[in-house]
């Protein structure tokens, strides 16, 4: 009996012994990381009415227009998460319903502090063939325009070191440079290059005189009387800057001194370059939706377009360095009439563009 008991009890051990065994689990290997293929490539869609006048655009070879790059971009524009204390993006100073400019005279920063210009606008900064931006020329290339306000001191007062290591540190920020780049190690290049292509795509090209340039849309008899004022040399004379119906971007993107000082406070691309015959030239900003980026020049001293009429009708100051192309500058302007300013800002509004502040692809994610 006691034989036969153990018998039976060894048979027992031996069959949960094998049943514990097989319930035991195995360990799965971790899947394959599935490769992230390249990024999709989306080159810009060039308006019409830049198709039949300009020029391609300027794209570096190094940072080609990709999805994954421009949705990138677009979330960094929109996040404060690149400023020292968190609390200010990009678009803090450059906001699209404003067509991305600060209506401010001059923007805050995150100490509070203001700097002494204001904000340009950034649209059609593709079309930018002399690749240097801000008021002064200081910095090269879209991509070094982004650079700049990071480390800025009155901007977003931050270093690219504690910036970089706030992305790498992010939940999904290494997850979408790799899928934008290939790699998800963050850098202060790619961060910039991903916000200029964002930047890029930021084009701005159906305003009323476009629609009539391509034949959609007639002009009031007062905004064509603008224009032809705009064009005459001996009238408005503003072409030799802004460019003209062959030009849509409104702006030669060079720099010129429009009489603003007898004497600088604010040297402008000078204090760049070193070059005293550079002294109180400022970049020329586009004459494009004018309704929304008031106030006005580099230092934002006039907040209507009735005070910019009235400077360049009576109001230019001589310098050194005055524009030689402003024929008019000795007699203090191009001494316009009332109704000759006001034909002259019907023009100028007619190269709003309402659709582009509204954009839906322009606004924060």
């Amino acid at each position: 009996m006691n034989k036969l008991f153990f018998i039976v009890l060894i048979i027992l051990i031996g069959f949960y012994s094998c049943k514990k065994d097989n319930e035991k689990v195995i360990p799965i290997p971790p899947p394959t990381p599935i490769p992230i293929g390249p990024p999709t490539p989306a080159p810009l869609v060039i308006p019409a009415i830049f198709a039949q006048t300009l020029p391609p655009p300027l794209i570096p070879s190094n940072n080609p227009q990709t999805v994954e790059g421009i949705a990138l971009g677009r979330k960094l524009f929109f996040d404060p998460i690149l400023s020292g204390n968190g609390t200010q993006s990009c678009a803090s100073c450059h906001a699209p319903s404003n067509a991305f400019v600060d209506t401010n005279r001059f923007s805050t920063g995150i100490d509070l502090l203001q700097g002494n210009r204001n904000a340009m606008p950034i649209f059609n900064i593709a079309w930018n063939f002399s690749d240097k931006y801000f008021w002064d020329g200081r910095a090269i290339g879209v991509e070094g325009q982004a650079f700049g306000p990071v480390v800025n001191p009155v901007e977003m007062h931050n270093t690219w070191v504690n910036a970089m290591a706030t992305l790498q540190a992010h939940p999904t920020y290494p997850s979408l440079f790799n899928a934008a780049f290939g790699t998800t190690t963050i850098d202060s290049i790619l961060v910039t290059k991903a916000i200029a292509q964002f930047e890029r795509t930021l084009i701005s090209a159906n305003s009323k005189f476009d629609r009539f340039l391509l034949g959609l849309e007639p002009l009031t008899p007062q905004e064509a009387s603008g224009f032809n004022l705009f064009m005459d040399q001996q009238g408005g004379d503003c072409f030799h800057c802004h460019g003209n119906a062959g030009n849509p971007l409104w702006t030669d993107n060079a720099f010129h001194n429009n009489g603003l000082d007898a004497n600088f406070t604010d040297l402008g691309l000078g204090a760049v370059t070193g070059n005293a015959a550079d002294n109180g030239k400022f970049k020329t900003p586009s004459l494009r939706n004018l309704i929304y980026t008031a106030p006005y020049m580099h230092d934002g001293r006039f907040q209507t377009l009735d005070e910019v009429l009235e400077h360049y009708s009576t109001g230019v100051q001589i310098s050194p360095t005055v524009d030689p192309m402003m024929e008019f500058a000795f007699q203090g302007g191009v001494q316009l009439t009332a109704s000759e300013k006001s034909n002259l800002k019907a023009f100028l509004l007619s190269l709003t563009d309402t659709d582009f502040v509204v954009n839906p692809a322009f606004q924060a994610p």
